[in-house]
């Protein structure tokens, strides 16, 4: 286990760090050449069930960055997988569900299990890592929040305008509410059982609620979220994420989390003002800012950490995860200027 102290876990309870601490979304994936490697040989989804390897990808990027604190290898997707709905990741399409929730029906067929029974492979993996971490950094688990993982299910993959998910949640509240409750309840029993095998955070990602209006957040996503991150074993920092919220700041605030993560679309220091310097704030770097040159980077790097005013709290991330062609040189350079540049 890390000390309590540690920077990343400081940060968390927005207490004073002797810099500010870094990591990444997608900070294990296919912009490092050690995962590639073991893409060639192997299916995402045999690396995700095979602790051993998830492992693997969970710890080198620690190991290679000099980030402050590791993620677990996984998808936001497996926890669906248990659920009967025909869940398959394809090279073209990527994930699709083949047997999708579209009305009050599909939500009562959909499976009951035990999240720790049905994906053992998930809580090795998060035992093999934090053996292998060996309190050098915390490792941070997560799940996908209820919104995203719903839209998942109901749209049967990615989608750009949620068509399918809006529909069932402003025409069939009954099974809407159903869905929103079994998929709260199964993210909680997730979390917590990563937590027991020694996840010493944990974030939750609503990749796609950026979509919906502050309105329709406040009617149909808020009391989920909330029970959700309620539901987190007291005591474990939730970081609570989503993209292209600027106008929901306030909402996903009242929904809960210790610290708030926040795309590139919203100053740093704007979105803090309308979280409330009560919380955290995780960010905020466009990943497609580590394409540019190291001086540039390093100038990015500067002006977040200039909105962040040096308050206790802040922890360094990018808007959204790591993109392949990004140069780990350039991620390298980017987590040093940060701690330097940071420095107190």
């Amino acid at each position: 286990m890390t000390k309590p102290n540690h920077p990343f876990l400081a940060a968390c309870r927005r207490e004073k760090t002797l810099y500010t601490p870094v990591w990444l979304m997608r900070q294990a994936g296919r912009y490092m050449a050690e995962y590639r490697e073991l893409r060639a040989r192997f299916s995402f989804l045999d690396l995700c069930k095979r602790p051993e390897l998830a492992a693997e990808i969970t710890v080198t990027p620690v190991e290679r960055l000099g980030v402050d604190a590791a993620i677990l290898f996984a998808d936001i997707l497996l926890l669906l997988e248990p659920m009967g709905v025909g869940l398959e990741y394809t090279k073209e399409d990527g994930p699709l569900i083949h047997r999708p929730v579209r009305a009050g029906v599909d939500v009562d067929r959909l499976l009951e299990f035990d999240a720790e029974k049905s994906l053992p492979f998930v809580f090795e993996a998060v035992r093999k890592s934090c053996a292998a971490l060996n309190g050098r950094v915390p490792l941070i688990g997560f799940s996908g929040a209820p919104f995203t993982l719903a839209s998942y299910l109901i749209e049967g993959g990615g989608s750009r305008n949620y068509i399918h998910t809006k529909r069932l949640m402003v025409s069939d509240p009954g099974a809407w509410r159903a869905l929103m409750q079994r998929l709260s309840q199964v993210i909680v029993e997730y979390l917590n059982a990563q937590i027991k095998a020694g996840a010493e955070a944990v974030q939750l990602f609503d990749s796609w609620v950026g979509c919906l209006s502050p309105d329709d957040y406040e009617k149909y996503i808020l009391p989920y979220s909330q029970a959700t991150i309620s539901g987190v074993t007291s005591g474990i920092p939730v970081i609570h994420f989503g993209t292209g919220t600027a106008g929901l700041l306030p909402l996903i605030r009242a929904a809960g989390g210790d610290v708030i993560g926040v795309d590139w679309r919203v100053n740093l220091d704007e979105a803090w003002q309308c979280v409330g310097d009560d919380v955290g704030i995780q960010g905020n770097l466009d990943p497609v800012a580590l394409l540019s040159s190291p001086g540039e980077i390093r100038e990015r790097v500067a002006a977040i950490l200039k909105r962040a005013g040096g308050r206790p709290g802040h922890i360094f991330n990018l808007g959204h995860g790591v993109l392949p062609e990004t140069p780990v040189q350039n991620v390298i350079q980017m987590v040093q200027a940060v701690h330097e540049l940071s420095a107190r």
